[in-house]
């Protein structure tokens, strides 16, 4: 197969993928999150047959990306064209909040079935299946039958952006709260004030960077300090 039906595969695979059920809750924050998946499609060579793939997804715990670090994405047990759509990702991570997440993404081992039935039949009933069973980490996709696993990685691509803001916020409220343990009280009203001066006075962003990192708290603060730079 020629690098350019490759490319035409993967593209085609994405704009195919429908997430008909998604989960429920976000992927964890602080632990590994295991999502059950049932991808259906029609089979390439007869319509009139359907795939239906069953199998889980394990997204390690997230690691929230600051401006000073960075956590390379891997895939574990997928294929090369989905390999390659993890790339265009990577390349174009301005864009999409996929990168800013240190998620190591591996597919363990599933199984299949084909039926003779239409499509959305079959859909249908594997949304129901899955609604049944309650499983709040549960996803049903409609997708193409090659490249498949192009259609996981997009599924994975949607969740995350889906649970970013949660992971953020559950992310920041734990460091804050370690902080506050950690730091001593003296420490923490020095470092309220030179923000409070900073945010009345523009001019003094940069010796509040430089306070912060004397104090050793830069890392704790960097988010709120960037926040301040790009407000003045």
């Amino acid at each position: 197969m020629s690098e350019d039906s490759r490319q035409f595969d993967c593209w085609y695979a994405v704009r195919h993928t429908k997430v008909v059920h998604a989960p429920s809750r976000a992927l964890e924050t602080f632990g590994a999150t295991r999502v059950n998946y049932r991808l259906v499609a029609e089979l390439e060579d007869d319509p009139s047959k359907v795939r239906i793939r069953e199998g889980r997804l394990e997204a390690h715990k997230p690691t929230l990306i600051t401006p000073e670090a960075y956590v390379q994405d891997q895939l574990e047990g997928f294929g090369e064209q989905a390999k390659q759509y993890l790339d265009f990702l990577k390349q174009h991570e301005d864009n999409l909040r996929i990168l800013q997440y240190g998620y190591c993404l591996s597919q363990e081992a599933f199984s299949e079935q084909v039926v003779t039935d239409n499509v959305d039949a079959v859909v249908e009933r594997v949304v129901a299946d899955v609604k049944a069973a309650n499983d709040p980490f549960a996803t049903v996709i409609k997708g193409v039958d090659n490249p498949w696993d192009v259609c996981l990685v997009h599924f994975f691509w949607l969740h995350v952006n889906a649970s970013a803001p949660v992971n953020v916020r559950e992310l920041e409220k734990a460091r804050v709260e370690a902080f506050m343990d950690a730091t001593a009280p003296g420490v923490r009203e020095d470092v309220e004030r030179a923000f409070a001066r900073a945010e009345a006075n523009p001019g003094l962003v940069k010796e509040l960077g430089a306070f912060l990192r004397r104090e050793g708290v830069f890392e704790r603060y960097q988010d709120r300090f960037f926040k301040l730079v790009r407000r003045g």
